[in-house]
């Protein structure tokens, strides 16, 4: 792309869209044709164990034009549902980089310029201004941009959800991230949800709660 006249080519990679609790974070990492080669180990973020992420995330601060980490809260998911987040997660995180020719997005839907998700009272970026976009499943394997993004926005949700843990450690999301887990679905039947929790999810069945569990819709302050 950028051999074919693109100035500049942001990499687009999203975490936590899987979670039932926590934000949904969305990396870019912008490249241009003086950008160098990628730091060594760098590879989808799933493919990665934490301290390999912890070791590439620095040297990631510093490879390539430019680069950002933005977030949709829970409540934002259950306003607008999760396309829509993830689409003002990647806006909020473009407009820290600046403009960009093209974009490159995993998998096999245009998420950020579909025109049915220009739903906000306040978007980040007109319509309008939102970059080309490539779509190509599994690019998180073969394209540097987009693993690098894909690794910065997994450090950083992470790094976040250890925090909500320290204001809450009922949920276990220091280790479970927010994800379904066996003690996270237990912790949910003895304490209810918390505002970090997405309400809008179908709990009940995502989590196996059983009908004698505590109600899944009634929500705790965390």
């Amino acid at each position: 792309m950028l051999r074919a006249g693109s100035v500049t080519v942001a990499g687009i990679d999203e975490v936590g869209r899987g979670a039932v609790a926590g934000p949904v974070t969305v990396g870019v990492v912008v490249v241009d044709l003086t950008t160098r080669s990628a730091p060594p180990g760098l590879r989808d973020s799933k493919l990665l164990s934490p301290a390999q992420r912890e070791v590439l995330f620095p040297r990631l601060q510093r490879w390539g034009v430019a680069r950002a980490v933005a977030s949709s809260t829970p409540a934002e998911i259950d306003r607008w549902g999760l396309t829509a987040a993830l689409r003002l997660a990647a806006l909020r995180a473009l407009v820290q980089v600046g403009p960009v020719d093209h974009v490159i997005l995993d998998g096999s839907h245009d998420w950020l310029s579909d025109p049915a998700q220009a739903l906000f009272d306040d978007p980040p970026w007109p319509p309008t201004a939102v970059p080309r976009v490539r779509r190509r499943i599994k690019a998180d394997n073969v394209c540097s941009s987009v693993a690098a993004a894909s690794v910065l926005a997994k450090v950083l949700r992470d790094r976040e959800m250890s925090r909500l843990a320290g204001r809450d450690d009922r949920y276990g999301w220091r280790e479970n991230k927010g994800y379904t887990t066996a003690d996270h679905s237990a912790a949910i039947r003895r304490h209810g949800l918390c505002d970090q929790h997405r309400r809008t999810w179908n709990l009940a069945a995502t989590l196996d709660l059983t009908p004698h569990s505590r109600d899944p819709r009634r929500v705790v302050p965390s």
